[in-house]
């Protein structure tokens, strides 16, 4: 035996974790409802593990599906299968490559959404049969899913990102650790703002369960996450990220683990007093960096964590 051979147990270096797939396929799926149009616009990635050690090993790809046929397969589903939602469209391309393939085990499959809403015209309010195929992008979220099936089990773990939401009252930090590093004053009236990126995973994890109802599910959780932003008097972005996927997990019984990263976007006060003025919380300077960043994980009692701790790569 050579000493580059691959085989046996004296290989001196080993294949570690491994996947591969097409990244980033860019479908919009158009239904036409008549004049009435619909639109779904993901932006999906689609990733397989499985028996793959001799394409690495040796470069033999006789158990390699192309990733340009997994890039197909994503156009082909959303004609045969349409896009109900961004999770049930990820299911059935785990599906698929898991079942359909024998040396595929497991398949993780992203997706961002984003959204269009209608444009309103004056002949849609006057109840003319107008054409109703005008659009205008959603700019307030991207809205994420991933789903992983192994053959048996599976995840779904969604979310969103980019959601802008800012307190201008109700909202105080004070009574923290003081060392002869700390300069910052005491603030019992401030603006809180803040980028939210969460994350919640669904306990449905097998075909035998009902499926949760995807859309209502989505538009649920983050009604219940802006009613808690909203309501909490905050005295730490930390109680309101808690109060945020606590609301969650209290209302949406699909869902037993939240995880949210909210940097602090800061609001200071500007100093006018140079020029005669009294800045009575009018206004601010909004600094894009550096910034607070607030993580947790908030979980359902009697549920273990399975969303990572560093969401940048989820």
């Amino acid at each position: 035996m050579t000493a580059h051979a691959h085989s046996g147990p004296s290989r001196p270096v080993l294949l570690g974790q491994n996947q591969y797939g097409k990244a980033e396929n860019r479908v919009v799926r158009v239904v036409r409802d008549g004049a009435t149009h619909h639109i779904k616009d993901l932006n999906v990635s689609v990733s397989l593990s499985g028996d793959m050690e001799e394409v690495h090993y040796s470069g033999s790809n006789a158990n390699v599906l192309p990733t340009d046929t997994t890039k197909n397969t994503v156009y082909a589903f959303a004609k045969e299968y349409g896009i109900e939602s961004a999770e049930q469209f990820g299911i059935h391309l785990a599906r698929h490559f898991v079942t359909s393939q024998e040396p595929i085990h497991r398949a993780r499959i992203r997706i961002e959404e984003y959204g269009w809403e209608r444009i309103e015209t004056a002949g849609d309010s006057t109840g003319d049969d107008q054409p109703r195929h005008s659009f205008v992008r959603k700019g307030q979220e991207t809205r994420l899913t991933q789903i992983t099936f192994d053959g048996e089990r599976w995840e779904v773990v969604s979310g969103l990102k980019d959601l802008v939401v800012m307190n201008t009252t109700n909202s105080e930090f004070w009574g923290y650790v003081k060392d002869k590093y700390t300069t910052l004053p005491e603030a019992y009236d401030r603006i809180l703002a803040t980028q939210v990126s969460g994350r919640w995973r669904f306990n449905w994890t097998g075909d035998e369960q009902d499926m949760p109802d995807w859309e209502t599910s989505y538009e649920q959780v983050k009604r219940h996450m802006l009613e808690a932003f909203a309501e909490t008097y905050s005295l730490s972005l930390q109680q309101t990220l808690y109060q945020m996927g606590a609301r969650i997990i209290d209302n949406r019984g699909e869902i037993d683990e939240v995880r949210f990263s909210l940097p602090n976007k800061h609001h200071f006060l500007v100093d006018l007093e140079p020029f005669g003025l009294k800045n009575d919380n009018e206004v601010y300077f909004a600094a894009d960096r550096p910034y607070g960043l607030i993580e947790a994980t908030i979980l359902r009692d009697g549920c273990e964590a399975h969303i990572p701790v560093d969401l940048t790569n989820l």
